[in-house]
């Protein structure tokens, strides 16, 4: 009866020259797929990775571009926490910021994404209109406008005039400084709405069907329905906006400079002063890594506390 049995592939004298010209092919593709991504990974290593790696080192020397860095030990971290009072001064404005302009950026387009969350006539015209300021509001052109229109003859103090309120210096004034940028970041709302918007699309309409039946009118179906169904595309918005808010550079930058007396000097600024202004590339370096943990632990404690109000869809019972 052994004679019946039919060999399997293993037994063949074939197999060894077939797994030979499959391992041959895999690696053929292996080849091709790393030759796809080498420009990626050319960027990654060369442009992000490496960089990293040297400025961590230099974190711990003295580098003014003019000598060659020697080894201080913490002695800029020293420096940054307890004799450099610019720095904390940075970082007030930083928080401040980030803590006023993420949540009314965040507010805004959700109340237009709401608005806009229908089917009438000629409405993705609109939202493609509400979506521009975010394409141009970080450029160099929309910060030159910007700080024409909040100037002292700018468009702003001329129509207050209108009303009999005298004109002012909105950003020379360290107390309206800082919020002319809180102002020009609320505008750019369009990449959010689109993600609120994007999300609000995903609620299935039962659910407001149902409420509705209940005799819950919009406000209960709001906080209800749609906030608790929206929660997991808020926490998406609010780490990116909240990383975004950290980082900002080229508003402050080009319409205040960070005065009037540093009401306006964000951590980024800061940084770009201490680097390219007094060349202390040590210092500087040691400031970004510190902003690396702050980012990076804000972004943490976000993810933790958003299980107590990030409702997802597959928990329902």
């Amino acid at each position: 009866m052994s004679s019946l049995v039919q060999p399997t592939t293993q037994d063949t004298p074939a197999a060894p020259m077939q797994r030979r010209a499959k391992k041959k092919s895999l690696r053929h593709d292996n080849r091709a797929g790393y030759l796809f991504i080498a420009p990626w990974l050319i960027g990654f290593f060369g442009f992000t990775l490496l960089p990293m790696a040297a400025s961590l080192v230099l974190a711990f020397t003295d580098y003014r571009l003019t000598a060659a860095p020697h080894f201080v030990g913490l002695d800029n971290f020293q420096t940054m926490f307890l004799q450099d009072p610019r720095y904390w001064k940075s970082v007030r404005a930083t928080f401040f910021y980030v803590f006023t302009a993420v949540p009314l950026r965040l507010i805004f387009a959700l109340g237009l994404a709401l608005l806009l969350n229908n089917t009438r006539r000629g409405i993705s015209a609109y939202r493609a209109a509400f979506y521009v300021p975010s394409i141009v509001g970080a450029s160099v052109a929309v910060a030159i406008m910007w700080r024409q229109l909040f100037g002292t003859e700018g468009i702003v103090n001329a129509l207050l005039w209108l009303f009999g309120i005298p004109p002012t210096s909105w950003i020379g004034n360290p107390n309206t400084g800082i919020w002319t940028l809180i102002l020009l970041a609320v505008w750019q709302f369009g990449s959010p709405m689109l993600i609120f918007l994007a999300g609000l699309k995903q609620i299935p309409q039962e659910l407001y069907e149902s409420a509705s039946i209940d005799g819950a009118n919009a406000w209960p179906q709001f906080i209800n329905i749609t906030i608790p169904m929206l929660s997991p595309v808020i926490l998406f918005n609010l780490v990116l906006q909240m990383i975004s808010g950290f980082l900002v550079f080229t508003q402050a930058f080009l319409i205040t400079e960070g005065g009037p007396l540093d009401t306006t000097l964000f951590y980024a600024l800061y940084l770009y002063q201490r680097a390219f202004v007094t060349f202390q590339m040590g210092y500087s370096s040691a400031m970004a890594w510190v902003l690396l943990l702050i980012i990076a632990v804000f972004t943490a404690l976000t993810f933790k506390f958003s299980s107590n109000w990030v409702f997802y869809e597959e928990k329902r019972d």
